[in-house]
């Protein structure tokens, strides 16, 4: 298929994926640090939320460029986390996180995980672990990438420096579009607390990167309250043993 011509409804960009059990290793440069990670099966967005699916829950359009079909971007980690619980309350399930800011002046900016707490039991949307998004970004391949860059994903070599509607290249061997490429994904993980602090892992590379950011291990890291124009997001959810 020409990854040009793939179609995407407003039913399709709120599709899950069942993902398999599996073992993903981690991995981080700056300590040359590698660690293995056994995955229950779980479900994962097969696009970046959109900004019409933001809207539809929130009233609110955070980003830059404006389409109903790009995904949603200049939302900071907090703002992701509150749209997983909206999401949840919306469609009828138990939302994934206790939030312990609402109603707190400055709240995004207050430092320590102990303002959120995820409840692993609970049915509703959250945000995929690292190692959860890697597995699914990986969709069973070794190689840094599932398929050709110029393919795959809208980075700095063919995105004319600007985001795309999710969907727009093809998807990889599980059916997940934009892992890699077009806008980087806040995941749930505190990057590495001791030397960051509160800052939280990102994922996937986005449409300004150089071809080496967009690769299924890369890892970078922000400040929870950080928002610009090639930060978005996917949703998770746990599935029931």
């Amino acid at each position: 298929m020409d990854s040009s011509t793939v179609n995407v409804d407003s039913s399709t960009v709120n599709e899950m994926i069942a993902v398999p059990p599996g073992q993903v290793t981690l991995s981080d440069r700056r300590t040359q640090r590698s660690w293995s990670v056994d995955l229950a099966p779980y479900r994962l967005g097969a696009f970046p939320v959109t900004q019409a699916v933001y809207a539809r829950i929130t009233g609110a359009r955070p980003s830059s460029a404006e389409g109903d079909r790009l995904p949603v971007e200049g939302v900071s980690w907090w703002d992701a986390v509150r749209f997983c619980n909206a999401l949840s309350r919306h469609e009828g399930f138990t939302p994934a996180y206790r939030l312990h800011t609402d109603g707190v002046e400055g709240a995004e900016n207050l430092e320590g995980v102990e303002a959120i707490e995820w409840d692993p039991s609970a049915d509703g949307y959250r945000l995929p672990t690292e190692a959860e998004w890697e597995h699914a970004c990986r969709a069973g391949t070794t190689g840094p990438r599932h398929g050709p860059l110029d393919e795959i994903a809208w980075y700095r070599g063919n995105s004319d420096e600007r985001i795309h509607d999710v969907g727009g290249k093809q998807p990889n061997p599980w059916g997940f579009h934009d892992m890699l490429g077009n806008v980087w994904d806040w995941c749930w993980d505190v990057y590495d607390a001791e030397v960051y602090g509160t800052y939280r892992v990102l994922r996937g590379g986005g449409w300004f990167d150089e071809h080496w950011s967009c690769r299924a291990s890369a890892r970078r890291r922000s400040h929870p309250s950080y928002q610009v124009d090639d930060v978005g997001f996917r949703v998770a959810r746990s599935v029931a043993h």
